[in-house]
């Protein structure tokens, strides 16, 4: 007598219970997904944030760091910077692929675009200014790149050296020794731990050629008349 074997495979009541555990364990992946992933995109965006505004930071100080004692024109006999709250202008040299060899103008300002308020660089190169008070808002700035921007708010402050912060430096015969980047939160109002300061490596002009030669004049009296005594002498 032959028996009947049992059919291999799922009862559809087995496969009903097989998709509601499916469900059961999405629905609490979803569950769990959803409390963290919030915490995940706010934390990436702070480190994002923060990476912007040390990129930022490092530009200032190298740009900034590297400005030069540099005449506007042969008749204004101080160096051509020009500082603000919120903007600053000055020389160094010129920087990056495409630039050419000598000096350029470099302005770091606010400025509003299509997104917004940001924090711009922009460069120009160097000529000498039309003379008198020369007016920096004719210059033709190129090449904008966007540094910071909102929530972000950079506030520039200058020194001569010591402890003591002026929010402008203009007209000034001699360049800051140091020019500090404070960093705030335009939503809280909170200045940032990553604030920095720069050094301004040169602060004096080249000496004139006039004044080389009269620096010059007196050792060369000095190495004639030891000539002459030796010869004297002999």
């Amino acid at each position: 007598m032959l028996t009947r074997k049992s059919n291999a495979g799922f009862t559809l009541f087995e496969a009903l219970i097989a998709v509601a555990l499916m469900g059961l364990i999405l629905g609490a992946l979803a569950t769990v997904t959803a409390q963290w992933l919030p915490n995940w995109n706010r934390g990436l965006a702070r480190v994002q944030r923060s990476e912007q505004v040390a990129i930022a930071l490092d530009r200032l100080v190298a740009d900034l760091s590297a400005a030069e004692h540099v005449f506007p024109n042969g008749k204004i006999r101080r160096p051509l910077f020009d500082g603000t709250e919120f903007a600053v202008t000055f020389v160094r040299s010129s920087l990056g692929p495409n630039s050419r060899p000598g000096l350029e103008i470099v302005r770091i300002a606010e400025t509003t675009d299509s997104l917004g308020r940001a924090l711009v660089r922009a460069r120009a190169p160097f000529v000498p200014l039309a003379l008198g008070d020369p007016n920096l808002d004719v210059i033709p700035f190129a090449d904008p790149v966007v540094l910071l921007r909102p929530p972000f708010r950079v506030a520039f402050a200058y020194s001569r050296g010591g402890q003591t912060w002026s929010p402008t430096w203009q007209n000034s015969t001699y360049l800051p020794t140091a020019v500090r980047f404070a960093v705030r939160d335009s939503g809280s109002g909170r200045a940032l731990a990553v604030s920095s300061a720069a050094a301004v490596h040169v602060n004096m002009a080249a000496p004139e050629p006039e004044q080389v030669e009269d620096a010059a004049r007196p050792r060369d009296r000095a190495r004639a008349d030891r000539d002459q005594q030796g010869g004297a002498g002999q």
